[in-house]
């Protein structure tokens, strides 16, 4: 009997081991199951012509836990890593790598930067941060916290012990790079999405009937939340339509992109432009689908909006 009872004790202390084996101590002490995440960057064209670069050097990269509100690193990142995001538009995107974190569900990922640095003469800049102008000559650009709170992406996602997620944080540098009134300077305010790259579709098309000497830009608006107040002049540092989700330049073969779409229904806002300035809406398509993992083509006729 007592045989028994030992082999049966040792059973116990074995499986115990095993399940305590599968867990790992967090950095707050809490036992948790890792999981782990493939981490991309994408990016929305910008509304300013002459820039053809948008620099951004990346010092470290941190998780939010909702349990108890502290911020984590991931320790896979090697940083610092500077990118352009504007290599990275409609529907391309690059991996900043794969990062192990606790089993659970999440909504903030943040993307640090350098403290920025007053020089002898001007206002404070961000280093590794600028812009590149299709002449070639470039300036710098200030990002507000940068190295402080960092840039935010907000998206709700979830992160298994048994796999991996893939997730996409969509940088709108549309609506992030602003210019400053008086003096000038570019200033950065970012503008981020986290998506869960598998969940999103897209929406692409061509647009025909495009008058001469005239770009037109496609707005994508969850359906309902336009409104027309914001095609208006915008007030300093702000930009036109603050609250679309994605948007898009038609390109030279008349096509425009909107990707990392999550599924749902969406508006589209038809925008022109000549020589950089905003004209006005042309009209609003309304209603267009978005399903999980698939394209849906909606082709745009100027003539009939």
């Amino acid at each position: 009997m007592r045989t028994k009872s030992s082999f049966f004790a040792v059973l116990v202390v074995l499986f115990a081991s095993i399940i305590i084996s599968g867990c790992e101590k967090d950095d707050n002490g809490s036992d948790s199951q890792k999981g782990g995440i493939n981490l991309y960057i994408t990016d929305a064209p910008i509304d300013f012509s002459e820039i053809e670069g948008v620099y951004i050097t990346f010092t470290e990269i941190q998780y939010h836990d909702t349990g108890d509100g502290n911020w984590y690193s991931f320790d896979e990142f090697d940083g610092p890593v500077t990118i352009n995001l504007l290599d990275y538009t409609r529907g391309e995107s690059s991996l900043l790598g794969f990062f192990e974190m606790p089993a659970g569900n999440y909504s903030q990922i943040r993307f640090m930067l350098q403290a920025p640095e007053r020089g002898q003469q001007g206002p404070p800049q961000t280093p590794g941060s600028y812009l590149e102008f299709i002449d070639g000559t470039t300036t710098s650009l200030f990002v507000p916290s940068g190295s402080q709170s960092g840039f935010k992406g907000v998206g709700s996602f979830s992160v298994s012990s048994t796999g991996i997620t893939e997730i996409t944080a969509d940088f709108d540098v549309r609506r992030s790079v602003v210019k400053a009134g008086a003096s000038g300077r570019y200033i950065l305010k970012p503008v981020i999405r986290l998506i869960v790259s598998g969940e999103s579709g897209r929406i692409r098309g061509e647009v025909t009937n495009i008058p001469e000497e005239t770009d037109i830009t496609v707005y994508a608006y969850e359906h309902g939340t336009y409104t027309s107040e914001e095609a208006a002049e915008p007030v300093e540092e702000e930009v036109r339509f603050p609250n679309a989700v994605n948007s898009d330049m038609v390109d030279e073969q008349n096509i425009y992109h909107l990707d990392f779409l999550a599924g749902g229904s969406y508006d589209l806002v038809v925008g022109a432009s000549q020589d950089g300035e905003f004209i006005e809406v042309i009209g609003v398509i309304e209603s267009v689908e978005v399903v999980s993992g698939e394209t849906t083509n909606q082709p745009i006729d100027i003539d009939e909006l």
